[in-house]
């Protein structure tokens, strides 16, 4: 088992680990009954999630002397609302559940941002742990403390910055991971080698069949990868006040698309569009080589993941949505563009113009 250690502020919340490796669910619960001691644990899943592993994960914890429940919630990013966080927290307190009860996000990143949301809010605040079981929840959203749920307007829209005590990634969870989870996730594997790291992006095009397979070791290396380029950025900017807007390139646009969509475009997907569309737009404005958004575009494809904005989605609702972007300054909407791989940064007033015609260039 592999671990990283999160420094964060002292003044904020003590630091924490991830630990990632591959069939640790009994090494998991023995490191939680003794370094995270509590009366009562509540395990918070989905209900695609606790068919699977539910039984098994619960038993786990029994098995060392753990008083544990579970709470299933339906799957799915329709979901992440405040809906759901009210039922959730009835099911707690009927429970018994107090200020002491830890709550165990055991899913992907809804599951991931529900818990960590009510973690933060129920009883003014409980202790909690991530343990995500998709590709994008075990490289990116289970890690830095951001917790949110839906609004009609838009994503993430209602939400709290709130550091678990401890990750726990365990690679067995992806081997019943569907395709199309499996490459949302290669998604955001793909924007930390753009933003961070060229050689990652590199062994992504070099290799990508061999990752699609699940090669241990080498998805053991990116996913470890990936976490220390997530946790080396957010202990600079635990509040996303600054550098941490890094993280969300090709993400303003895809979050307007998963939106639009009623999120039949999933997060992967629309991150992949978004990432294409973000490179287009800073080779427009003349930051980027021609030849390096054809490069990210054709690693995208070869993830499996899409390249085009469907038809239907006019310039006018894409650009609206982008203006709901949660991280705007006033009416504007702030852009991560690239000047090269692994060379991001953050713009303001962009041409509309150009956005348009970005949009109409990447139309099916």
């Amino acid at each position: 088992m592999r671990s990283i250690k999160v420094n964060l502020d002292k003044k904020s919340r003590s630091s924490y680990e991830i630990r990632i490796g591959k069939n640790i669910i009994d090494r998991m619960a023995l490191i939680i009954a003794k370094n995270h001691k509590a009366e009562h644990y509540v395990v918070i899943t989905d209900d695609c999630v606790g068919s699977l592993y539910g039984k098994k994960f619960l038993a786990g914890l029994e098995d060392v002397g753990l008083n544990v429940n579970l709470i299933e919630f339906p799957a799915g990013e329709a979901s992440k609302n405040i809906s759901t966080v009210m039922d959730i927290a009835g099911e707690l307190l009927k429970l018994g559940a107090d200020r002491e009860t830890f709550l165990l996000a055991l899913g992907g990143g809804v599951v991931g941002d529900v818990t960590g949301f009510i973690a933060s809010v129920f009883m003014r605040s409980v202790p909690y742990i991530q343990i995500p079981t998709t590709l994008v929840a075990q490289v990116d959203s289970s890690i830095g403390g951001k917790t949110a749920v839906d609004l009609q307007y838009g994503k993430n829209l209602l939400g709290t910055f709130y550091q678990p005590c401890a990750v726990f990634t365990d690679l067995s969870f992806l081997e019943t991971l569907p395709e199309k989870e499996f490459n949302n996730g290669l998604a955001e594997i793909i924007k930390y080698g753009i933003i961070d790291d060229e050689k990652m992006f590199q062994t992504m095009e070099n290799h990508m069949e061999t990752i699609k397979l699940k090669e241990s070791k080498l998805l053991l290396n990116i996913v470890e990868s990936c976490c220390r380029i997530k946790k080396s950025i957010v202990e600079i900017d635990e509040k996303d006040q600054g550098l941490r807007h890094i993280l969300n390139f090709g993400h303003t646009w895809g979050h307007a698309l998963e939106t639009i969509s009623g999120y039949s475009i999933t997060h992967g997907e629309g991150v992949a569009l978004g990432m294409i569309a973000a490179a287009r737009l800073s080779e427009k404005m003349g930051y980027l080589e021609n030849n390096q958004a054809r490069r990210i575009e054709t690693l995208l494809r070869k993830a499996g993941l899409p390249w085009k904005i469907p038809e239907v989605f006019s310039a006018d609702d894409i650009i609206d949505a982008l203006r709901m972007d949660k991280k705007k300054k006033g009416d504007i909407v702030r852009f991560v563009l690239l000047k090269k791989i692994g060379m991001p940064f953050i713009v303001g007033s962009v041409n509309l113009e150009m956005i348009t015609a970005v949009i109409e260039e990447m139309k099916e």
